[in-house]
Parts: C-alpha cells; sequence; structure tokens
C-alpha cells in the first residue's frame, strides 16, 4: 500500500457521505456496469435511456436512491463514443473512478477539505461536462479529487484556490443534456499527479495504460469506504 493509500483509508473509520446527507446509507447499492453482466448482453447502456432504465430498475426493484461502483470496471459504456474508440488504437474502457448514480440535482459534498484546482465545462461527448477539480494535503501528502458530470450552475462563482470545507456542498447533479449524454451520476476519481491537466483528467483508460493510470488513481472506495466490507 503506498503512502496515499495509507492516508485515504485513515481518513475515516465509516462512510464519509459525498451526495447529500439526507440519503441514509441503507439506500445505497451496488451496481455491475461490466462487460461481465450477462443482463447487459442485450441492453446498449451507452444509449443514455437505456442506461438510465437499466439504473432505475435496480433501484425500484431494491428501494435504494443511489446506484454506486465502477472503479477498475470494464466497461461497454464508452463503446458509441469516438473520444474512446478511435481506428488503429485499443479502446479505452476501463474506469478509473467510481460513479454514484442519483437524479440530477442531488448535492454533492466535498468529502474532505481542499482548495478548487480548476474547473471546467467538458463539452465533447462522452466527457465529463461540467466539472470541478479539489486540491487536498494530508500528512505532507498533495492529491486532488475529480467531480465530473456537475450541473452547469456548480461552476458559477468558482474560482482558483476558493476554499471548501470537509462536508460542504460543493455542485450538484447535472442532467444527460449537460453532463455530455449520460444518465444523471456523480463521477468521482483520486489522482496523485494531476501533471498540467487542468478542469479534466482521463477517467477511462486503456488495458496498456492501465498499470500508469491505477498507480496514479487509487481505490476512492479507500477513501470514502462505500462498498463492502466498509458499508453499514
Amino acid at each position: 500500500m503506498t503512502l496515499l493509500e495509507k492516508v485515504l483509508l485513515k481518513c475515516s473509520e465509516g462512510l464519509i457521505a459525498i451526495l447529500d446527507r439526507e440519503i441514509p446509507t441503507g439506500k445505497y447499492i451496488p451496481l455491475d456496469l461490466s462487460v461481465l453482466n450477462r443482463d447487459l448482453e442485450t441492453l446498449d447502456i451507452s444509449n443514455p435511456s437505456v442506461c438510465q432504465g437499466y439504473i432505475d430498475k435496480t433501484l425500484n426493484g431494491n428501494s435504494s436512491s443511489v446506484a454506486y461502483g465502477g472503479y477498475l470496471e470494464r466497461r461497454n459504456l464508452y463503446s458509441k463514443s469516438p473520444g474512446f474508440v478511435v481506428k488503429g488504437e485499443e479502446e479505452r474502457n476501463i474506469h478509473l473512478g467510481i460513479d454514484l448514480w442519483a437524479k440530477a440535482g442531488t448535492k454533492v459534498i466535498a468529502p474532505l477539505g481542499g482548495v478548487v484546482h480548476s474547473f471546467k465545462n467538458n463539452t465533447v461527448s462522452g466527457d465529463y461536462g461540467p466539472t470541478i477539480i479539489l486540491r487536498h494535503e494530508l500528512d505532507g501528502i498533495q492529491f486532488y479529487t475529480l467531480y465530473g458530470h456537475l450541473s452547469i450552475e456548480s461552476l458559477q462563482g468558482l474560482y482558483k484556490s476558493k476554499e471548501f470545507r470537509a462536508g460542504e456542498v460543493l455542485a450538484t447533479l447535472g442532467d444527460t443534456s449537460i453532463n455530455v449524454n449520460y444518465a444523471p451520476h456523480l463521477h468521482f476519481q483520486i489522482i496523485k499527479e494531476i501533471g498540467d491537466f487542468k478542469g479534466d483528467y482521463p477517467g477511462v483508460c486503456a488495458q496498456k495504460d492501465l498499470h500508469t493510470y491505477q498507480k496514479n488513481c487509487p481505490d476512492p472506495n479507500l477513501l470514502l469506504k462505500i462498498t463492502p466490507p466498509f458499508i453499514g
């Protein structure tokens, strides 16, 4: 385990809320959007309406409000986005963050204190849409958290180095028309070294690049403790 992973793990002994705190823990349910999920074999989940239908079926069938998952998940979700499938290149289809699928307008909560590193509306189809990146420093280690698929209103009033306290409302989720053709959700990703990226950072990679990105983007569950065995 790296130093950053150890720091993330010890931030909390239990779940850190990253969506509206009024949504109880018991209303969270895991969601498998991987190529291994046979329920998806006859569904075109790259279509946001089809994807939303599958998510709604999962949520309603389990009396839940938030579906989560996706770290290092290999997906067909990006198969029709030109930025992910380029002729002559290996397809980018391995997800590097965790997704939390919930209703548009749901509040996004800062899980840790930090300052705004950058923000941007990434408008290319299949991208993040409105995106915020925070910079953090814990135990002398600097790292970044990325929040994608936000509402356009979430970018209003932001400026570099604006401070957010842990537990403060950072943003709200955007709808399909704003988040560039996805069902409403939060893409949350932890980044060790961000380089020259501003308001953006790859959230999906090809198999050939997985080792590099996995090393730079640790499991968000180390911090959030949403997925078993952490969730109560």
